[in-house]
């Protein structure tokens, strides 16, 4: 496990990455990790993340700023790889973005889709009516729910990774481009690439504050969201289920 961190001051795609099975939690007691988002895709995106697992109930916290304004941001926990981030040199394709399956050999695989409501599964990897709307750049979140034990034991086997999708690459301050998304072609790719992330360190002194309501807190306007991605609600609806089913069919040419 990584070493652990004092505590500061202060996650695209089910698409991409199979479902994770998870099992029933044996874990007992509280435990707290923290996160400091550096930016990834020169995007400016920092922040800090903090989650408190009590048995596997968690307690997520994320505060971050330099996103695209008004427009939702997926975020993750990835698991399962190595524990760490990427760097902007992992674009190994030429193109103008670090993708978020480039980044998977760092980060790993989608473990839980931080949404403000409903399903938290790898299933919600792409459920942007879901996720929280960055009013004036700026993202602050807080929720409790319950994680599955793989990802639990992610956390304590030191590979979770806090990880926030959605950059503005061209400064058009919407999602857009002819770059598509390497989870979905219908998306641009500037509203699945990773802008910043954070490897879930232990932390020394005590816990996160309890609370967090099932609904979420922070920013989020709704389902009229969507129209930032440049996509209707029925790609929407469907980007995550052809996402997953083409990332199967890559795997299964490769056995």
């Amino acid at each position: 496990m990584r070493k652990a961190l004092a505590l500061p001051t202060v996650a695209l795609a089910a698409a991409a990455f199979p479902l994770l099975a998870g099992t029933a939690s044996a874990h007992e007691g509280s435990s707290s990790y923290q996160a400091s988002l550096g930016t990834l895709n020169q995007s400016g995106v920092t922040g800090t993340g903090m989650v408190t697992l009590d048995g596997n109930t968690a307690t997520v916290m994320i505060e971050a700023k330099g996103l695209l304004a008004g427009a939702p941001h997926a975020q993750h926990f990835h698991i399962g790889a190595q524990g760490t981030c990427p760097t902007d040199a992992d674009n190994k394709d030429g193109d103008a973005f670090l993708s978020t399956t480039e980044g998977s050999a760092a980060y790993g695989a989608i473990g839980t889709s931080l949404t403000l409501t409903g399903d938290t599964s790898p299933d919600s990897g792409l459920a942007v009516d879901r996720f929280p709307t960055a009013e004036g750049g700026v993202v602050s979140y807080n929720r409790t729910f319950e994680v599955t034990d793989d990802v639990h034991k992610a956390f304590e086997g030191g590979t979770a990774v806090l990880v926030l999708h959605g950059f503005d690459q061209n400064g058009s301050k919407t999602y857009d481009g002819d770059v598509k998304s390497d989870l979905d072609p219908s998306l641009p790719m500037e509203a699945t690439a990773p802008v910043a992330c954070g490897a879930l360190d232990t932390a020394q002194m005590g816990t996160a504050p309890k609370g967090g309501a099932e609904t979420g807190a922070g920013s989020t306007a709704g389902t009229e969201n969507q129209a930032a991605f440049g996509i209707g609600a029925v790609a929407l609806t469907g980007a995550a289920a052809a996402g997953a089913l083409a990332y199967r069919r890559r795997q299964a040419e490769q056995v």
